[in-house]
């Protein structure tokens, strides 16, 4: 380890809190519907999309009825994908010819991508369609973040609601009002500056298929091009992830030089950062999202420092043999170990999957962080939208269990917390491990699974294990040594990705029902506090322990038993 790479880590966090602020009341405005300076020019296309569709923006939704839009809307942006992959060799705008995707491809695909999985089995540059990849992809890339970003606003207005309208219950929200004003005024105006950025650092903006070179061996090669920035622009601001190549964020034409690096990483985090100061705005008490944050960069700044330390140890053997440097395999040289290690905790942490190295090529315990934090949920910031509501269903067990502690019912920001929504929160919660454990659990002693780990032993389960976290937790990054394009695994993944995404959001969109439905309490004397250092203790403690040890036994299995293996100089 080295000053350098602390310094990069260091700057990272800086920078990431001193924009928590600003990018949380932005998103405070879009919450709350208030008029901000792009509705000059914007305006008339919003009202203009409200009166083509027959929205009223200020009718509100029921909890069910929001979830019942939400969950229609995202089956109609499925079935189109998966429309247009199966087409993809009848259709335009495909210079290098792609015949149509098979149907599990599809299948798979359609899913990963609406559910801001982005998990992809293909290379894109040699599968995927300059029109799939703008209208099947990068479309769903803006959609499915404003939806993540929706729900988080449902969420919050389930707590922030004081009591219910006369004569009738209170909603929480309008789903088109919410996904179209995220879109509008915050992901696509960001994502054309984003874009203007990455074709000024070099990379590619074009309808082109392709380009012929010379090397300077003499020989011929043929470099992918295309609409390469608009897409990279949005698969970071909206944690999706999903390449425009297949080497992702390690292609120098999605992630050219140190500088576009940092930015990646700051986009990946920043809505995430920022809705935790717009959750507090939202119950009228920034310190509660401020504990929050805190609870979120203890866990993320120990995940980086146990990721970058063995990536800097590298493996002991060949540390004894007088190979000096850290584990370099699968890193760029560009980036080197620091960079390589902060991006792949930041990109697991969150739920992009974007990649700048081969997480299959890390130190076992290394590649065991990105794994434990899909494995946590993506709580730790998480997703768009969806580590936030990820985050506050933790803080609701958590409340609970202080409850008991105090002996009396428990309460959080003004809500009380009753057996509906501790039973709802922990539903969703024990989705992830069910779904995860089991699926890899069928697919160790399958036939069809077993032949899609490279690797035996440790590494092999950790590859299958990795593989079925991503895809519940919508991470989309990988073990590359996982062959995933089959139809096992592209079925059996894609029924995963769908159960991750929708199991987890209805039972939290219940919860915010439940609780818009109820009165305000004020906080009194023998409330527990849920501000300060106890509380952001606890909230880590229930994380840890809720997420952790559910997977304490297959990390066990995996990476802990591949890192016993290494430092013994065994083959595993």
């Amino acid at each position: 380890m080295t000053i350098q790479g602390w310094g990069l880590i260091l700057a990272f966090v800086a920078v990431l809190l001193l924009i928590a602020k600003p990018i949380g009341l932005w998103l405070f405005a879009l919450y709350e519907g208030r008029r901000t300076p792009l509705h000059v020019v914007l305006g008339p296309v919003e009202r203009g999309f409200y009166r083509l569709s027959g929205i009223d923006p200020a009718q509100e939704q029921g909890w069910r009825r929001y979830a019942v839009h939400m969950l229609l809307f995202n089956l109609a942006l499925l079935l189109l994908t998966y429309a247009l992959l199966r087409l993809q060799g009848l259709l335009p705008l495909n210079p290098l010819g792609h015949a149509g995707i098979g149907a599990d491809g599809a299948f798979n695909t359609a899913i990963s991508f609406t559910t801001n999985t982005n998990w992809q089995w293909y290379s894109g540059e040699a599968a995927m369609s300059n029109l799939s990849q703008m209208l099947a992809l990068t479309i769903q890339n803006f959609l499915s973040a404003a939806t993540g970003i929706a729900l988080a606003f449902a969420l919050f207005r389930g707590f922030a609601r004081r009591q219910a309208p006369a004569g009738g219950a209170i909603g929480i929200g309008n789903f088109w009002a919410d996904v179209t004003r995220v879109t509008l005024y915050l992901l696509l105006p960001v994502c054309v500056v984003y874009a203007l950025f990455l074709i000024a650092s070099g990379v590619p903006q074009t309808l082109a298929g392709s380009v012929d070179l010379t090397t300077l061996e003499g020989a011929r090669q043929t470099l992918g091009l295309g609409p390469v920035a608009s897409q990279e622009a949005i698969k970071m601001l909206g944690t999706n992830g999903g390449g425009f190549f297949n080497a992702n964020s390690a292609h120098p034409f999605e992630n050219p030089d140190a500088l576009t690096n940092f930015v990646q990483m700051l986009s990946i985090f920043s809505i995430g950062v920022g809705l935790t100061y717009t959750f507090g705005k939202a119950v009228d008490d920034t310190r509660q999202g401020w504990a929050i944050l805190a609870a979120m960069m203890l866990l993320f700044v120990a995940g980086v420092g146990v990721t970058y330390w063995q990536e800097a140890a590298g493996n002991p053997v060949l540390a004894q043999l007088g190979v000096a440097g850290g584990n370099m395999e699968g890193k760029e040289v560009r980036f080197g170990i620091a960079a390589s290690a902060l991006f792949s905790v930041v990109t697991t942490a969150a739920s992009c999957g974007a990649v700048n190295a081969m997480h299959d090529s890390f130190t076992p315990l290394g590649g065991m962080i990105p794994l434990l934090n899909i494995q946590l949920g993506e709580v730790v910031i998480g997703g768009v939208g969806a580590g936030i509501y990820g985050f506050l269903l933790f803080a609701i067990l958590a409340v609970f269990v202080a409850g008991l502690m105090v002996g009396r019912t428990p309460e959080y920001v003004g809500k009380k917390i009753e057996a509906r929504e501790v039973k709802l929160a922990v539903l969703a919660i024990a989705v992830l491990p069910l779904v995860i454990l089991g699926g890899t659990a069928l697919s160790a002693v399958t036939g069809a699974g077993l032949a899609g780990p490279l690797n035996k032993g440790p590494h092999g389960f950790s590859e299958m294990l990795y593989g079925f976290a991503s895809a519940v937790g919508n991470n989309g990054s990988a073990f590359a040594g996982l062959s995933a394009g089959t139809p096992w695994y592209n079925g059996l993944l894609g029924v995963a990705m769908w159960i991750g995404r929708f199991f987890v959001i209805v039972p939290m969109l219940a919860i915010a029902g439940s609780l818009a439905a109820k009165r305000h309490t004020p906080a009194g004397a023998g409330s527990f506090p849920t501000t300060g250092g106890l509380w952001v203790g606890l909230l880590v403690g229930i994380v840890l322990v809720l997420g952790g040890l559910t997977f304490l036994p297959s990390l066990a299995l995996g990476p802990i038993a591949d890192h016993l293996a290494m430092i013994r100089g065994q083959l595993s």
